[in-house]
């Protein structure tokens, strides 16, 4: 992998603000160079403006070319360091929000002395200059990216520094344990403490506790951040697509009272109790059918192994079948609710209870995809399956690489207490203390590569 080169002692600009048109749209600037640049590019409209004495606030003006035509009329921020995002002197530049008006006052900045940045390249500034730690930048992505109002308020939740500051506390706790047991390494004959006894094990078990009152949020929290593939499956004309198309609020799908309409994956999102979910119509599965028909069922095969949710959906009007049992059971040790539709037509028989007993911790809903009835209560079903136990934590944790790093320090506190209750010597649980310091410390940054950073930045958009 390419590492990234950041070279802080230049200035950068970027658009800040999405390609298209609108109202307004933003160039950003950051460096020590910023204000030099500025000026060589825009003109106060009001007589006596000193650009070199303005901060923290706007500025009209026009932006020229480097041939001195007019580029846009603009609206200029200045934010002088250390009081902005990057703690770096900034400018923005307001524009039209046109393409061609960005574009030429981006190429005026970039030949007043800049250079384009990075992805990411601004927020990472920030987190290397100290203004934000590295969690707390992934949130500003992931704020950007929020497909939820719980997704986004995780987000701010973090960038407020919620986590870092719990996990940042473990870290400490964890740091003065290692800093003791290096101390009795060091000087074996004084009093130190003890360390390798009791104080230890009930520290660590104590920091145990709090690592795994996180991650039993992680579950939530990921949830909410990622979203869940849903599949519903089933076999042909059971009303898949009628049952897609009534939860999105959108004919989405094409529904016939032909078997076998649907020949391929049809994705549809629907947000339910601030969790994304991502619904997929697939090919109903049976034996036999076309060409088309078996592989638009290959294609339903390997949507439900990647499937966080399976709606398993039945027709209560034709009972249940060989083909409906085959599919339960090809579907046990997975997250399902049975659906049964059409129950406008009949309800559910006795069968269809005795279909979902036979999958531990499925749930089975009557609907009817026609009317409407049970919609609601098979939605929430939907969200309670998929946040199962942890629904009831308070989630500060969502990024898969957070969650890693928590379950890497679980581990190795645990190996502490078995090797301690063993009577291992104390250079190995001073090695499990570090390991469990370092992991801690990814998350924040304090102990976190340059491949970890740079691959997080490198996912974040221009401009950010």
């Amino acid at each position: 992998m390419m590492e990234r080169t950041i070279r802080r002692e230049e200035t950068i600009a970027a658009i800040a603000t999405p390609p298209g048109e609108g109202g307004i749209g933003i160039v950003r600037v950051s460096g020590r160079d910023a204000v030099a640049i500025l000026k060589s590019i825009f003109r106060p409209r009001s007589e006596g403006v000193d650009l070199d004495r303005v901060t923290h606030r706007l500025v009209y003006g026009h932006v020229y070319d480097g041939a001195g035509s007019p580029v846009d009329e603009v609206l200029v921020g200045i934010m002088r360091a250390p009081h902005s995002y990057t703690r770096e002197d900034v400018v923005e530049i307001n524009c039209h929000g046109g393409f061609w008006a960005l574009r030429l006052t981006l190429e005026a900045v970039l030949a007043g002395g800049a250079r384009l940045a990075e992805p990411g390249e601004f927020t990472e500034r920030a987190f290397l200059n100290g203004r934000l730690d590295l969690a707390q930048a992934e949130a500003v992505a992931d704020i950007i990216r929020a497909r939820s109002a719980q997704a986004h308020r995780l987000a701010v939740s973090q960038l407020g520094g919620r986590l870092s500051a719990r996990v940042g506390h473990l870290a400490d706790r964890v740091l003065s344990l290692l800093a003791a047991v290096e101390a009795e390494l060091d000087f074996p004959m004084e009093d130190v403490g003890e360390t390798g006894g009791e104080t230890l094990v009930r520290e660590v078990r104590q920091i145990l506790a709090a690592l795994e009152e996180l991650l039993r949020g992680f579950a939530a929290g990921r949830v909410y951040r990622e979203g869940v593939s849903t599949v519903l499956a089933g076999k042909p004309n059971v009303g898949k697509s009628s049952l897609l198309n009534a939860l999105t609020g959108r004919d989405r799908a094409i529904v016939t009272g032909v078997p076998g309409t649907t020949r391929d994956v049809i994705e549809e999102s629907v947000v339910v109790g601030g969790v994304q979910l991502r619904l997929a119509d697939t090919a109903g599965l049976h034996a036999g059918g076309d060409a088309l028909e078996v592989l638009g069922m290959e294609k339903t095969r390997r949507a439900l192994v990647d499937a966080g949710l399976v709606v398993l959906v039945g027709d209560a009007a034709a009972g249940v079948t060989a083909e409906d049992r085959q599919l339960a059971q090809d579907l046990a040790g997975r997250p399902v609710i049975l659906a049964v539709n059409k129950t406008d037509l009949r309800p559910a028989g006795r069968e269809f209870r005795e279909l979902a007993a036979s999958l531990p911790g499925c749930r089975m809903m009557e609907v009817s995809a026609l009317t409407g009835a049970g919609l609601p209560e098979l939605e929430q079903a939907m969200v309670d399956t998929v946040l199962g136990n942890s629904r009831g934590e308070t989630p500060l944790v969502a990024a898969a690489r957070h969650g890693l790093a928590l379950e890497r320090a679980r581990d190795a506190l645990r190996e502490v207490l078995d090797r301690a209750g063993a009577g291992w010597p104390l250079d190995i649980l001073a090695s499990d203390l570090r390991q469990a310091w370092e992991a801690l410390g990814e998350i924040t940054g304090s102990a976190a590569g340059s491949e970890v950073i740079d691959r997080i930045f490198r996912d974040f958009c221009l401009g950010k």
